[in-house]
């Protein structure tokens, strides 16, 4: 573990404002946007308030903060002035995309102000190595674009909807992550960013100076366009098969992960995880699934390994909206329907590491009902290991368990930067002296 398994709700990093702040700052939004691109409205402030913690009983126990403003720009060019109002008031800023995948990191801790991308949809050209778009631009939007120009993304999160800025400020992985790894690694080849000073200006960056903002929840700049990576387009398919059991489902996609070329995605799951998907007839109630998105050239070959290792093709189906359903039963989806299935019972860890395999039962016996949900991931298996929720102090006993046994654990119950976080923290000292680009996010 390379941070807390669990945060702590204190005013470290709170910035010094107050309600007559705030109420200077709406006057100047309502003079730059007007009044339709701000609200105060307790709906809009809840909205802007929620992301995916829910799923984390931790959490939820925790009053994880509430934004006292937010604000809609409808073109780039007025971000730098937003944030410009913001911090000449004192006041903190949170911005956020959809706010669907993350675990309280897109909440505001201290209240402030939350810049909502998400009217920022301009995607701009397509070429063979790069697609350019604004922040609020949806990642399914940016595929169809690629697929249109016989390219695809190097990879888009598994909740499609997701914006660009979104998944690159606080996603990580997602289909495409099998070959290219996270999102941090070489698909940003450039950011447009907003810094959190009294002279903010849009900055260009490319390359390694883009790299410290992605994944790091805008805690030293603002995402307001990018340019990330795109390659020639495959024929995919999306093969779906049942087992008996997860045992033998998660060997066969520990073999069938090892085809050339690669999976675009490829996960596993057990039979009580499979009745809690949406109803399809190829996900069998009762039985276990393993399903892909794999090259038309080895659908033969897979569907061969998977029927000599016990299983049975259920499915084989083509096209980008079949592609874009199967990215939506994978990474932490499934965990998802099962806690909509049976409230307020699980809690899930998010775990990596080959022994997901070749150790399931040792693994699955730290938590009580134990049960992985299966990804592989980039030269390693993933997956979320879910269990009936006791304690806090349940769920960080089981780390070290887990540790021994080889695998790797990263806690969805905290909302620190954890990724690079003194290289993060010393840009951040620069590019948001004041300590007001989503406060709060520090180990």
């Amino acid at each position: 573990m390379t941070a807390p398994v669990i945060a702590v709700n204190t005013d470290e990093g709170r910035p010094d404002f107050g309600p007559d702040d705030v109420d200077a700052l709406s006057d100047d939004l309502l003079a730059l946007l007007g009044p339709r691109g701000i609200s105060e409205l307790p709906r809009a402030l809840a909205r802007a308030g929620r992301d995916g913690s829910s799923m984390s009983p931790i959490l939820s126990a925790q009053d994880l903060g509430t934004p006292d403003l937010v604000c809609y720009p409808r073109s780039a060019d007025v971000v730098p002035a937003i944030v410009r109002a913001a911090v000449r008031r004192g006041v903190p800023i949170t911005t956020r995309g959809k706010g669907t995948g993350n675990y309280g990191q897109v909440i505001p801790r201290f209240g402030g102000l939350v810049l909502d991308m998400t009217s920022l949809t301009e995607i701009g050209s397509v070429t063979e190595r790069n697609i350019t778009a604004a922040a609020g631009a949806r990642m399914i939007n940016l595929e169809q674009a690629a697929w249109a120009q016989g390219r695809q993304l190097w990879m888009y999160p598994s909740t499609v909807q997701s914006t660009l800025g979104g998944f690159l400020g606080g996603g990580s992985a997602g289909t495409g992550t099998i070959v290219h790894g996270r999102n941090h690694e070489g698909f940003v080849d450039a950011l447009d960013v907003v810094y959190g000073t009294e002279d903010a200006t849009l900055v260009h960056l490319e390359g390694d100076e883009a790299q410290p903002f992605v994944h790091t929840y805008g805690v030293a700049g603002v995402i307001v366009g990018a340019t990330v990576r795109v390659e020639p387009l495959q024929q995919w398919r999306c093969l779906y098969a049942s087992f008996d059991t997860h045992r033998a489902a998660f060997e066969a996609a520990f073999q069938a992960a090892n085809v050339e070329p690669k999976p675009r995605l490829l996960s596993a799951d057990g039979p009580m995880i499979v009745d809690a998907l949406p109803n399809d007839p190829a996900l069998v109630t009762g039985r276990a699934s393993v399903r892909g998105i794999f090259d038309a050239r080895v659908i033969d070959e897979v569907a061969n390994l998977l029927t000599s290792a016990g299983g049975r093709v259920e499915a084989v189906r083509d096209g980008l909206a079949e592609t874009v359903k199967l990215s939506t039963l994978s990474y932490n989806h499934p965990t998802w329907w099962l806690q909509k299935a049976q409230p307020h019972k699980w809690f899930h860890m998010e775990v990596r590491g080959n022994a997901l395999v070749t150790r399931l039962d040792e693994v699955e016996r730290v938590y009580d009902g134990g049960m992985l949900h299966l990804e592989v991931g980039h030269q390693m298996m993933f997956g979320m290991l879910n269990g009936i929720y006791h304690s806090p102090e349940q769920v960080i006993a089981g780390v070290a368990a887990l540790e021994e046994l080889g695998v790797g654990v990263h806690s969805p119950h905290q909302w620190y930067v954890d990724l690079d976080a003194e290289r993060v923290r010393a840009l951040a000292a620069v590019t948001d002296p004041k300590g007001l680009l989503n406060p709060g996010r520090w180990m």
